[in-house]
Parts: structure tokens; C-alpha cells; sequence
């Protein structure tokens, strides 16, 4: 009803006036005026960049959580290597990870090294160890899916994440160590981090005890350049 009457009020202005009149497209009772094209692609563009933005900013966080977790483990009086020595002597098993964890100000407790050691069965215990004086500061047992596949990645190997740690230490302050079981290149995955040079990640062989650079972070920082 509304584009009956615009368009009839459009028509008899232009002969009243005896001139021409430039009716404008109105889409149904829309009050307002549909988006132009233009319009709609820089919103769009817009939208990407932001969401480019939003993910460079995730990225930047975890870099910095990093960073944090890493500038911690250099001040710790206890290592990685310690901190596995100290979860196995408390629980027996095979550890298959330390990572330091800085939890200050969490539920969770205080910065601590946190060990995976998978016990009997399919039965894991998580060991956080104190990094000031290597205390445990508790444990829980828990049940993970894929341990078939760690004794399975374990089998035949010689090297321990304690070993590995050491074997890694020379390359920087050892901030995590975990079994990589995916793929044919197993072995365990260390991070280090040396003033100067920040966050490296390496591979320890689990047979030789060989470490040598990570190919997918050495691909990562090519890509980076």
C-alpha cells in the first residue's frame, strides 16, 4: 500500500509541474534503503580484518603465556630432570611428560612442574612437583584412551623423558618434555628456552638419545620470515 501511494504522489507531481521526476526504488515496506554493493563488500572486508586481528591477538596471548611460563622455569631451583626424578620416586610408573606449569594467582595452586606418569594398566597419575625445592605438592590418577599407543611408541625405546630432559639441557633451560607417538619420526619433544633465542623445540630420539631441531618449527619459522 505505502508503494502505491509513493508512486502516485511521484506521478502527479510530474504533472503538475510539467517537468520530470526521478522516483528512488523502494524494496517492499522497508522504511530505510537497502545496502549498496559497495557498502556490503567493505563490510565484509572489514569483518575479515577484524577477524584476522582477533587471531593474531589469540596468537600473541598464547606467545606470551610462553614466554611468562618460560622466563619462570629459568629462575626454578629444580629442573625438568629433577622434577621427573622426584614424581617417580613418589609414584612408580613411566614418565611420559614434565611440562612447568605457572598457575600462580589459580585455583589450581602455585607454578609448579606437572609429570605424566602412566602406572598399571591404563591407570595415569598427574604429579605436580614444587620447582623451589622439588616437594610434591600433590597428585591425581586419572584414565586417558591413547595408552595403547604410548606403550606401544615406548616399546623398544631406551631413552626416558628424564634422560631426554638432560640430553636437551645443553640447548637451553628445558621447559616441557613429551612423547610424541603419532607418525613414523617418534620421539620425545622438548622445548627449551635460551636468553637470547627464545622458545626452540627439538626432537630427542628415543633410542640414541640424539637431539637435533624440530623440522616443523624450523618450517614455522620459515614461514614466519
Amino acid at each position: 500500500m505505502k508503494r502505491n501511494i509513493v508512486i502516485a504522489a511521484v506521478t502527479a507531481a510530474a504533472l503538475i509541474g510539467g517537468g520530470t521526476a526521478t522516483a528512488l526504488a523502494v524494496s517492499g515496506d522497508s522504511e530505510g534503503t537497502a545496502p549498496r554493493a559497495a557498502d556490503m563488500k567493505v563490510t565484509g572486508a572489514q569483518a575479515q580484518a577484524d577477524d584476522r586481528d582477533d587471531d593474531r591477538d589469540d596468537v600473541d596471548a598464547r606467545d606470551d603465556d610462553r614466554t611468562d611460563d618460560s622466563a619462570a622455569a629459568n629462575s626454578a631451583k629444580v629442573t625438568a630432570a629433577d622434577a621427573v626424578a622426584a614424581a617417580l620416586k613418589h609414584t612408580p610408573g613411566t614418565a611420559v611428560s614434565v611440562d612447568y606449569d605457572d598457575q600462580d594467582g589459580d585455583d589450581r595452586g602455585p607454578a609448579a612442574w606437572e609429570v605424566d606418569v602412566l602406572g598399571n594398566g591404563s591407570t595415569w597419575h598427574s604429579v605436580r612437583i614444587d620447582p623451589a625445592n622439588g616437594k610434591v605438592l600433590g597428585s591425581q590418577t586419572e584414565r586417558e584412551d591413547d595408552t595403547a599407543e604410548v606403550r606401544a611408541a615406548l616399546k623398544g625405546s631406551s631413552v626416558t623423558a628424564q634422560e631426554a630432559a638432560k640430553a636437551a639441557a645443553g640447548k637451553g633451560t628445558v621447559t616441557s618434555v613429551d612423547l610424541d607417538d603419532d607418525g613414523r619420526d617418534k620421539g620425545w619433544d622438548v622445548e627449551t628456552h635460551a636468553s637470547g633465542k627464545g622458545e626452540q623445540d627439538w626432537t630427542v630420539s628415543l633410542t640414541t638419545g640424539k637431539v637435533t631441531a624440530d623440522k616443523a618449527d624450523d618450517a614455522d619459522d620459515s614461514n614466519d620470515d
